[in-house]
């Protein structure tokens, strides 16, 4: 087994890895920039190293400063968790060349499937559906061109990209035009690759995703899918595992795709293979994540397997312990994103200090965070800061464990997406499962909600005037006030029923 791992991330995945390698007797270190100073996995990790100022390039993305952090701590591996340098090929080459196991996928696994192109070419040569579109690199002209063959609407996405960031709905060519400007300065910004492709647009899909697990020694399985077609700007904001549209047998296809995809790519260690699956159940490739996804645990509530642990069993060089008939689904797991944004405010970042907070607990609840009251939450980073996860042995049980859970988390000192959540769980189409990737931005609204706030503030407002009112007559010394007793008027009462 590993002896010490260096965790190159923060917030709740760097909570999440540190975790596991404790259970497993596994050393840690980790790194942390100026204002994650005191920050959670700085505290349960067993070392902690400053590489620099808040802003992630000068801390976090720092490839040589992590290196070196490796080298004094005496790590033998480094785990990346999400985000930041997990999928970045360059970063897992110079692990390699440093001497460091890295804790994911090849460089040239991540290099095949980070290019968006690459990984649909991949996916037409294992013979997998894949959305229509491009599948080479064009000039805007030919992409012009292009979108006059495939027809709208269409999506423009960055090569390069990932979280809604330079990407676009067009349903004309006008809008074509506009957007290919837009979409190549935020691509540009964002991943220093402005690079753009188009992609057909599947009306009423969900985004469904299959969980892979891959050793060195050429064995490989799927750990069952996760619907996650609740999403805002193409945020996921809420998963579940399984998906209530994906029966047994579009279970088996879609598993055998996302396998012939992973193997075609050469991979290693744990990553997701996303599909949209449309209205009559046909599936097409979307894209391919070569790292731990946020959303992990709702699959591993319901495998009852620790993904992070095989990680780190796969990089020691382990073979799987699993076979996929081993694979079995029991219940159902829901997992809902908190994020510092103020739902009721068009989700506008929330900064401030954490002055008090309580997690839910209880049967079938687990809640990951690297929150603790005290902690402050910037600006400098994902507004991500925690997630609750439920297990049912249904999916209505699960919905009612969630509504519990979301009811008892109190965090004060920030706005959060609790109440977002809560609303949602509310909302009749999504406990009868009938969403798709356009369902919160087409047809759920909080204005009823705040609607709910209005009437309840009128409410008290007027019971406070009134209890003020009567408060200001019992102190009028001039006048009495004849108080009855409630004992005398029960009396009168029992009185009338004889």
């Amino acid at each position: 087994m590993l002896q010490k791992v260096l965790v190159a991330n923060r917030g709740e995945i760097a909570v999440r890895v540190l975790r596991a390698c404790g259970e497993l007797g596994v050393r840690t270190a980790t790194v942390y920039s100026d204002v994650d100073r005191s920050a959670l996995h700085v505290r349960y990790a067993d070392e902690a190293y400053h590489i620099g100022p808040a802003p992630a390039k000068d801390s976090y993305l720092r490839i040589d400063k992590i290196i070196d952090v490796a080298q004094k701590c005496g790590a033998d591996a480094i785990h990346p968790g999400y985000g930041f340098l997990a999928e970045n090929p360059e970063f897992a080459r110079a692990c390699q060349e440093a001497g460091f196991i890295f804790i994911g996928p090849p460089p040239e696994a991540i290099s095949a499937a980070g290019d968006k192109l690459a990984a649909r070419r991949l996916a037409c040569k294992a013979g997998v559906p894949v959305i229509p579109g491009t599948y080479e690199e064009m000039r805007d002209d030919e992409l012009l061109a292009e979108a006059e063959r495939l027809g709208y609407p269409l999506f423009v996405k960055a090569l390069a990209g990932g979280g809604g960031k330079g990407m676009r709905l067009v349903h004309t060519s006008e809008e074509l035009r506009s957007a290919l400007a837009s979409a190549h300065r935020e691509a540009e910004s964002a991943f220093g690759n402005g690079a753009l492709y188009l992609e057909k647009v599947i009306q009423g899909a969900r985004h469904v995703e299959f969980q892979i697990l891959a050793d060195m020694h050429g064995h490989m399985i799927h750990l069952g899918e996760r619907e996650c077609s609740i999403q805002r700007r193409h945020q996921k904001m809420v998963e579940e595992a399984p998906s209530i549209a994906v029966d047994k047998g579009v279970r088996d296809r879609m598993g055998k795709a996302a396998i012939k995809v992973a193997q075609a790519a050469g991979y290693v260690n744990t990553g997701t293979i996303e599909f949209l699956l449309d209205q009559e159940k046909k599936f097409y490739f979307l894209e391919m994540n070569t790292r731990v996804q946020v959303e992990h645990p709702v699959t591993e509530l319901v495998t009852g397997i620790d993904i992070v642990k095989e990680q780190l069993r796969i990089a020691s060089g382990r073979k799987l312990r699993y076979k996929q008939g081993d694979v079995q689904f029991k219940g159902h797991a829901i997992e809902c994103r908190i994020s510092a944004e103020d739902p009721f405010n068009n989700f506008l970042p929330s900064i401030g200090r954490i002055t008090a907070l309580s997690e839910p607990t209880g049967p079938g609840v687990r809640v990951e965070s690297g929150l603790y009251e005290g902690f402050e939450v910037s600006l400098y980073y994902d507004p991500l800061i925690a997630k609750v996860i439920v297990w049912g042995e249904t999916r209505g049980e699960a919905i009612l464990r969630m509504r519990r859970a979301l009811s008892e988390y109190r965090i004060v000192g920030v706005k959060t997406t609790i109440p977002f959540h809560q609303r949602l769980l509310d909302h009749t189409n999504f406990i009868a499962g009938q969403i798709d990737t356009t369902f919160v931005e087409e047809r759920f609204s909080l204005v009823e909600k705040e609607a709910e706030h209005a009437e309840v503030a009128a409410l008290a407002a007027a019971l406070l005037s009134y209890q003020k009112r009567q408060k200001a007559i019992a102190m009028i010394p001039s006048r009495k006030v004849e108080r009855e007793s409630p004992w005398k008027r029960a009396g009168r009462w029992e009185a009338m029923q004889r």
